[in-house]
């Protein structure tokens, strides 16, 4: 029985398809990382320390062939992406029970909810674009087109856990509050957090 996500966001560039970590892509749709090899679908994710000097110069070979250059986010970029995440989860009643935003990735435990999860991620990718973009801060500023249109700084999937107990949750939570610390940075506290104060046995909350 689903309660709850834990899913990461990705920025642009930062897992490719045919990264040598694995991925959760079927298919390299990018045609400037086609000759980087196939799509490397894998439940296990391994850490960028554990590839080979090989590998490690594979992957910065695709990262160089990428359209654009790979988004990493600046502090004030993180708090305009904060900005968006808050207005997505007070407009859409989200339970957003941890959340670390890191330079090129971002970690989210949610609440089960009546939309998708696939659903929400998207919205809160989109909230937090549509934020940053009104503050002028995208990260691929840059490479804005003619007509004012600009690159996705998000990539296009995400990764995401389905939690199943309060063993789990409260397992996810932690390692998404922790997540920081692993990097050198501090602990985040954001006001759109809802404490998670266990489940109802037998029963599914829909937020």
């Amino acid at each position: 029985m689903i309660h709850g996500y834990h899913i990461i966001l990705p920025m642009y560039g930062f897992w490719l398809p045919n990264d040598p970590r694995g991925s959760w892509s079927d298919f390299v749709w990018a045609w400037e990382l086609v000759r980087f090899g196939k799509a490397t679908k894998t439940i296990e994710r391994r850490d960028i320390m554990e590839l080979t000097q090989d590998e490690l110069q594979e992957r910065e070979a695709a990262c160089n062939g990428l359209k654009f250059e790979p988004v990493s986010i600046n502090g004030q970029q993180a708090l305009s992406i904060v900005n968006g995440f808050g207005f997505r989860a007070k407009r859409s009643n989200y339970s957003i029970w941890a959340c670390a935003i890191l330079p090129e990735h971002t970690h989210l435990v949610l609440a089960r909810h009546t939309y998708k999860v696939e659903q929400m991620a998207k919205l809160l990718k989109a909230a937090a674009t549509t934020e940053i973009v009104k503050v002028g801060r995208h990260p691929l500023q840059k490479y804005k087109a003619a007509d004012g249109s600009l690159p996705h700084m998000w990539a296009e999937s995400q990764w995401k856990v389905y939690l199943d107990s309060e063993e789990q949750i409260e397992n996810a939570i932690r390692y998404v509050n922790e997540n920081p610390e692993r990097e050198g940075k501090n602990r985040q506290h954001w006001s759109f957090i809802s404490p998670f104060r266990g489940l109802e046995p037998g029963h599914i909350t829909y937020h």
